[in-house]
């Protein structure tokens, strides 16, 4: 008998590329559940075709652009795009369990119509909208954080099961949307152990010099990397640190405006940016690296890039924020939120100590090992989805292959 069925929507990215969804696909194909996914056409999808009990439904990425109009348009066009195959995928056969993976919160009227059908609807909460905003803009006092909240607690309210990511957002879902207490799970985001192992050093990646200082992710406003960058500028021509490549892996909205940043500042000598890679070079990097970076301020993200540092025994230096530290504990070194110079120290102090940052970088493997890692996150997710499903209305049988 074929397995329960889940559809996951996802929006900002090709499912392919978002490492929390490429992990909960296969966990779920591994648990015998049948998936179904609906995402922006990407190169990465291509990995998964042809998986058993797997169906994909792509539609062509949205126009990209910036601003409160841009973002209303991508949105707009990926709730209708993702209705349309939706309903497509439908007429295949009922789903169980439907997986909104959010921001942006506009997908809940896509939950509202398979609700109908007899799907029991879970929503993913990554991050949070109004303060990604707000960190993007600087507009906390605009009436966009306020709407933006509003349609969060409409979305959370909405689910039978809300997933996030850390406590922060667990207490907004229960004391902000509302939502009740045993309807909202934690489920980190961690890698998947057996690919840590996988990874092997690469020394050519530090040209030459001493040591290896990475940051990872996507390039966005909310990330910082001005600060980042300043501070490694006071390390190498303030305080002389002269012996450490500083890689900055990714890509994004501000790449073009980090690199020249990085040359304003006359540090390009030292920084490099290989931009986007696959999940195998990235953590070469990682398996090569004697240090990590991060220089986010918002307070509600648990960084993935801190997970990823610690998995590997790398430690890191950060902003002292609660969901970082949370995280983080003593697998980093912190500064005060915003102290350009504080995290120049923490850069020094983490490079100038080797028996400190191998202490610290212990201290992280053994949480990830222990807590973090996706192995033993999935035990979570599965189960939240193998409860739902079990409440859903009977599954059709499949029509087709």
């Amino acid at each position: 008998m074929a397995g329960p069925h889940v559809l996951i929507v996802v929006e900002n990215i090709g499912f392919g590329d978002d490492t929390r969804v490429r992990k909960q696909v296969t966990s779920l194909l591994d648990a015998g559940f049948r998936v179904s996914v609906v995402s922006p056409r990407a190169e990465a999808n291509a990995e998964f075709r042809g998986r058993e009990g797997l169906r994909v439904h792509e539609y062509a990425p949205p126009p990209s652009g910036t601003g409160a109009i841009a973002y209303l348009v991508e949105y707009a066009y990926a709730l209708l795009a993702s209705a349309i195959l939706g309903m497509r995928a439908r007429r295949v056969a009922r789903f169980d369990v439907v997986q909104l993976c959010v921001p942006p919160d506009v997908f809940f009227i896509l939950g509202w119509v398979f609700r109908a059908a007899g799907a029991r609807i879970v929503v993913d909460q990554r991050d949070l909208l109004s303060e990604l905003y707000a960190a993007r803009y600087g507009k906390e006092a605009s009436r966009v954080p306020a709407v933006l909240r509003r349609l969060e607690g409409v979305s959370q309210r909405s689910a039978d099961r809300v997933l996030v990511v850390n406590p922060t957002l667990e207490e907004r879902a229960l004391h902000v949307s509302g939502v009740e207490r045993g309807r909202v799970a934690i489920v980190r985001n961690g890698p998947v152990l057996a690919n840590v192992e996988r990874a092997r050093p690469d020394v050519a990646l530090r040209e030459g010099k001493r040591m290896l200082a990475c940051w990872t992710g996507v390039m966005g406003r909310q990330d910082r990397l001005d600060l980042m960058l300043d501070a490694i500028a006071s390390l190498i021509h303030t305080r002389g640190r002269t012996d450490c490549l500083f890689a900055l892996v990714g890509d994004g909205e501000t790449l073009r405006d980090v690199r020249d940043r990085a040359r304003s500042l006359g540090v390009e000598a030292w920084v490099r940016f290989p931009g986007w890679v696959d999940e195998e070079t990235l953590f070469r990097y990682l398996a090569t690296a004697d240090l990590g970076l991060d220089a986010t301020l918002q307070h509600e993200v648990s960084p993935v890039k801190a997970v990823e540092y610690m998995a590997f025994g790398v430690p890191f230096v950060a902003f002292d924020l609660p969901e970082t530290r949370r995280t983080g504990g003593g697998a980093a070194v912190y500064a005060a939120p915003g102290d350009v110079e504080g995290l120049a120290s923490a850069i020094e102090h983490l490079l100038r100590d080797d028996d400190e940052r191998r202490a610290r970088g212990d201290l992280g493997r053994i949480r990830v090992e222990r807590e973090l890692a996706w192995d033993r996150q999935a035990d979570v997710y599965v189960a939240t989805i193998a409860a739902l499903s079990a409440d859903a209305s009977p599954t059709e049988a499949v029509t087709g292959s």
